[in-house]
């Protein structure tokens, strides 16, 4: 019955994530010693002092719908992190909670992208990405790094790609799957770039950023002159050993968070509720807190290399 299927969904391919974990676990249940390098999940359990705070939010009745773009409680523990952390200021209107960095990164595809808008994926990159910008009818364009550039573009990359229906950019720094980390002078060189070309929205996407052994991590909305025009996405799954959780988050121009608010209404609405005021807990511990599991990947980095 494919023909009776849209030709968005026919079109669209599976995750690459996801049919490899579905492979791990299906040769695990034949018996056979298996290591899944495929999710981007550590095997830590979520910290116990957040567990405690979900279990005291069940205690005091949580359970009603939430606002869309999330409690006013996480949206400023939100925004103390990102002060504390990156150096960027937000208030509450440009804030966005959502069901994973994955909605995150969906929401604002959606609203920027239309009919063969092109969006720039620095590759190596998450897998996802494309799919995300086809679903929205974008069309991605790959500006390919290897190892001799230690899977990083350059400036010089960036200018070249760039073509009248640009519209976005879409990176992760750190770096999935590589790794690989751009410097405050990489990411000052791409806005230099970007300066002649003011309609390009940049969607920077930092979820591993506590993950991270190659330098000191930066954010591109930190540079002034992108602030007003960078997504910067993050969540809980990776630092907080969350995923399960889902719980995604975005700091934006005021326009583009309403937009992603406007989206979400109409698809998921507000992030589950329990999971949302464990996170609050989460963002304002320090990131002390969250160091064994930091220094843990180090070793098996370090083992690996």
């Amino acid at each position: 019955m494919k023909s009776q299927l849209s030709d968005r969904i026919n079109n669209l391919p599976v995750s690459a994530t996801l049919a490899m974990a579905a492979k791990a676990r299906e040769l695990k249940e034949q018996g056979k010693d298996i290591i899944g390098l495929s999710l981007g999940e550590p095997d830590f359990n979520t910290p116990d002092f957040v567990k405690e705070a979900a279990i005291n939010a069940i205690n005091e009745n949580y359970n009603s719908y939430t606002p869309v773009d999330g409690y006013p409680e996480l949206k400023d523990a939100i925004i103390n992190k990102f002060k504390r952390d990156n150096n960027l200021t937000y208030d509450r209107s440009q804030i966005v909670v959502s069901t994973g960095a994955k909605q995150s990164i969906a929401n604002v595809a959606m609203v920027l992208l239309n009919k063969g808008d092109e969006c720039i994926l620095p590759a190596p990159y998450w897998v996802s990405y494309a799919a995300i910008v086809e679903l929205a009818e974008g069309v991605p364009v790959e500006v390919r790094a290897g190892v001799e550039q230690n899977f990083k573009i350059t400036a010089e990359q960036l200018r070249a790609a760039i073509t009248p229906k640009t519209k976005m950019m879409l990176f992760s720094s750190p770096n999935n799957p590589s790794g690989s980390l751009f410097s405050e002078e990489e990411l000052q060189a791409f806005a230099d770039v970007l300066a002649d070309y003011p309609d390009i929205v940049v969607v920077s996407d930092e979820i591993y950023e506590h993950i991270n052994y190659t330098g000191k991590h930066a954010s591109i909305a930190a540079i002034p002159s992108m602030y007003d025009r960078t997504v910067t996405i993050n969540g809980v799954s990776k630092a907080f050993a969350m995923t399960g959780w889902r719980v995604g988050y975005i700091g934006a121009p005021t326009w583009i968070a309403r937009a992603c608010n406007k989206m979400q209404g109409q698809v998921t609405s507000g992030t589950n509720c329990i999971a949302q005021r464990a996170v609050i807990t989460a963002l304002e511990a320090p990131i002390s807190k969250i160091q064994y599991m930091i220094d843990a990947f180090a070793k098996r980095r370090d083992l690996i290399l």
